[in-house]
């Protein structure tokens, strides 16, 4: 199971008729086409998710799962209901995994190298799975927002980072939902649901500003569409978090947009039934209309 239940039980802080975790995870999971290694830990793969009947090459979106960047919380099949549906709609789905800061190699550099790796898999694996990467949407839930963030702006890291790579995986557009961009803002927030004490272990210590190239506003801007989506009645991450960095994002040129979604907690954000992901695909299909 992707979720342990004792913590489930203690983020899922919802009211009225919020979605909770278990209220997910007792479905019946839809499965992946094909899983594709990028290394050898058990956590270091990519489900992939073809749409039957579309006509290849396919519109391909990438997927970050959250979990508060901890292996033990989440893992690549909490958004296997959502890339089912995408695959429903003919979308192909490349959603990766990474070793998160509780797991051996995980943290500061690993649980970003994982990502990156993730995603630079694509390009590699796109003519296996008839995968078009002309144009690659990424969507990332919570701690996944972040991370879907950050493989947007590779390319801005500063020399001398490890994290640096020569041909980062280009992203047109970036969908945070419910996302954690900026780690500084999240690491000063008791509020937060994932704790402060774990942006520590993430960040890792013995450089100058470990946030230099592992938060979001550090590298600004983009240079590509940001849409936020995010649940009024999110108990989990506060909405600040969203409208401060959509501000940032703004203030240094960038085109992001914050879509709020009423009576929604952090759960709805992936499930397929929700207003929340009703406008996520929106999103998604306005992005690959965009000339």
């Amino acid at each position: 199971m992707f979720l342990r239940i004792a913590l489930a039980a203690s983020l899922a802080v919802m009211t009225g008729d919020l979605l909770t975790w278990p209220d997910l995870a007792k479905r019946p999971k839809p499965q992946p086409d094909a899983t594709v290694a990028y290394g050898s830990d058990s956590m270091q793969k990519v489900d992939v998710w073809l749409p039957q009947g579309a006509k290849p090459p396919y519109k391909t979106v990438l997927m970050v799962h959250g979990g508060c960047w901890q292996t033990s919380i989440a893992d690549r099949s909490l958004m296997n209901w959502v890339a089912d549906d995408l695959r429903r709609e003919g979308y192909a789905v490349w959603n990766i995994d990474y070793r998160g800061v509780d797991r051996a190699g995980g943290g500061y550099p690993g649980t970003f190298t994982d990502a990156g790796a993730a995603a630079d898999r694509l390009a590699k694996e796109a003519k296996r799975f008839h995968l078009d990467t002309r144009r690659i949407v990424a969507v990332g839930h919570s701690a996944g927002g972040h991370l879907a963030l950050w493989l947007a702006g590779r390319r801005k890291l500063p020399k001398g980072s490890v994290l640096r790579t020569t041909r980062p995986q280009k992203l047109s557009t970036v969908i945070s939902l419910g996302g954690l961009p900026d780690l500084e803002a999240t690491a000063a927030s008791p509020d937060n649901g994932c704790g402060t004490a774990v942006v520590a272990k993430l960040v890792g210590t013995g450089r100058a500003d470990p946030y230099a190239d592992t938060s979001v506003p550090r590298l600004l801007p983009l240079g590509v569409r940001q849409q936020l989506v995010n649940g009024r009645e999110d108990r989990i991450i506060p909405y600040r978090m969203a409208t401060d960095y959509v501000a940032a994002a703004q203030a240094k040129g960038d085109r992001a947009e914050l879509h709020t979604v009423p009576a929604t907690g952090h759960v709805e954000l992936v499930a397929p039934e929700t207003a929340a992901w009703a406008e996520t695909k929106r999103l998604i299909a306005e992005a690959f209309k965009r000339p």
